[in-house]
């Protein structure tokens, strides 16, 4: 019997590592400078490294006779839409709230993956799914707090969901023709187009276009937008694309809800925030669920190939 290669899960650990860890620099940065000047310059920093990777042949990129309306559709949802929505969504609703919308797209991909991919849980999986999906909702209950959510910011954290949720589609589905490479260069590309502009447009109607780059002579602006445009775009995208080539759609998504967990433990060590009953239970919940459905996923293909 082959020897499985557990590369695939060990690259979804690692991307939701990458991406817990995005949270307190995120919060660095915000600190002086606007959302949309972090996404602009966060893609462009990641664009023209990958650039730079493609030139010296480090990463290789062949689209010679491929579907490009692919690569539109798959970055048009991830990072451009979910981007907008996540952004706005949050301005507009309570951090909670955001935190339970935003935990719910291992469940959207695990039924769009039925849907379109033809991809089947088993009741086990199903279950392990919703434990992490579970473990999120409660830590983000525990925070509840005198917030309200308007009708348009729950909409617009919907739309991140499903734009979050057709990414991990197409990006599945697509894996025979692009590499993860190709799929990840493709969405810094459209990223740092689409942001740039909308960040350009903004400096133009403000008046201040000649402080596009201002936020370039900020030290904590700096140290985040390296963390944010190298590790947390170009290389947990990389991670992201390359699990999505092997995992099932609704396999792979279910490691996001393991960026809460590393969020929570970055906080408190590194931001002093409290740590409550509420996220050791939640936390356990998620990391039970996503083991879960993990070690079920094992299980069932050593029973098919033994």
């Amino acid at each position: 019997m082959e020897k499985r290669s557990y590369l695939p899960e060990i690259a979804a650990t690692l991307m939701a590592t990458i991406f817990g860890m995005s949270f307190m620099f995120s919060k660095l940065a915000l600190a002086n400078h606007t959302p949309i000047e972090l996404i602009a310059h966060r893609f462009l920093l990641a664009f023209l490294i990958m650039s730079i990777l493609v030139l010296f042949k480090v990463i290789k990129i062949d689209l010679k006779g491929k579907n490009m309306k692919n690569l539109f559709l798959l970055s048009f949802a991830q990072p451009i839409l979910y981007f907008i929505f996540e952004s706005y969504g949050i301005k507009y609703s309570a951090s909670s709230q955001a935190g339970i919308m935003i935990a719910l797209i291992p469940v959207c991909v695990a039924i769009l993956g039925t849907i379109f991919l033809g991809e089947k849980n088993t009741k086990q999986e199903i279950f392990f799914i919703l434990l992490s999906v579970a473990g999120v909702v409660y830590i983000a209950y525990g925070k509840q707090v005198d917030e309200s959510s308007s009708p348009i910011g729950i909409i617009l954290l919907l739309g991140a969901v499903i734009s979050s949720s057709v990414y991990s589609i197409i990006s599945r589905k697509i894996s025979g023709e692009f590499t993860s490479s190709e799929r990840t260069y493709s969405m810094m590309l459209y990223g740092a187009l689409v942001f740039n502009a909308i960040n350009l447009a903004t400096h133009i109607n403000n008046g201040n276009l000649n402080q596009y780059f201002t936020p370039w002579s900020d030290p904590a602006f700096v140290t985040a937008l390296l963390y944010l445009g190298i590790v947390s775009s170009i290389i947990a995208f990389l991670l992201s694309n390359y699990s999505l080539t092997y995992l099932e759609a609704s396999k792979a998504s279910v490691f996001a809800n393991l960026a809460t967990v590393v969020s929570i433990i970055m906080g408190t060590v590194f931001l002093k925030e409290s740590f409550s009953i509420n996220q050791i239970i939640g936390s356990l919940m998620i990391l039970v669920g996503v083991f879960g459905t993990q070690y079920t996923n094992i299980m069932q293909t050593k029973n098919r190939t033994a």
